[in-house]
């Protein structure tokens, strides 16, 4: 079963693709999304989500999660996604923390690329994650998506972003 929902949110319309285990994937709004869906999303999955993506986008930490297919990914990805759920809203990891986190110290760059790669992104946020010395590092929806979501988050926690971290481009 693949089923997909249209998420509308003040930030624009996100398209959500289901699979039977759970949310496989999120996109942005004017992002091209291939959906072949049969499905029917259960009604509570949809709901979490976009509560979820709602809390997020408002620079909060989700209530609640909806159940997440990691299955499309490798091993590593798995571990790496896995850990990006656990940080916090507000608060940022660098690329080799993440590494040490999943037992692959020194793996900074393959967790870049687990986090370039995450199907999920905003809920399993990779926008939390930044280069060596605090720097932006990448993001699959562009930096300004980024910027935007640690910005929120930022503000919400009542810190201040960094010179260096607001003004990358």
């Amino acid at each position: 079963m693949t089923a997909h929902a249209q998420i509308e949110t003040p930030d624009g319309v996100f398209t959500a693709i289901f699979s039977e285990k759970g949310l496989a994937e999120l996109s942005f709004p004017d992002r091209p999304c291939a959906i072949n869906s049969s499905g029917i999303v259960p009604k509570q999955w949809k709901e979490d989500t976009a509560a979820a993506l709602r809390s997020v986008l408002r620079g909060e930490q989700p209530e609640r999660l909806p159940p997440l297919d990691f299955s499309k990914g490798s091993s590593f990805q798995r571990r790496v996604w896995k850990a990006l759920v656990e940080i916090p809203a507000g608060e940022t990891r660098s690329y080799g923390e993440i590494a040490t986190a999943v037992d692959a110290p020194g793996a900074a760059r393959a967790v870049g690329a687990a986090c370039g790669a995450n199907p999920i992104p905003v809920l399993v946020p990779c926008h939390r994650v930044l280069a060596a010395h605090g720097k932006l590092g990448g993001f699959s929806a562009g930096l300004k998506w980024k910027r935007l979501l640690l910005e929120r988050e930022a503000a919400r926690a009542g810190l201040g972003m960094q010179p260096h971290e607001s003004a990358a481009a």
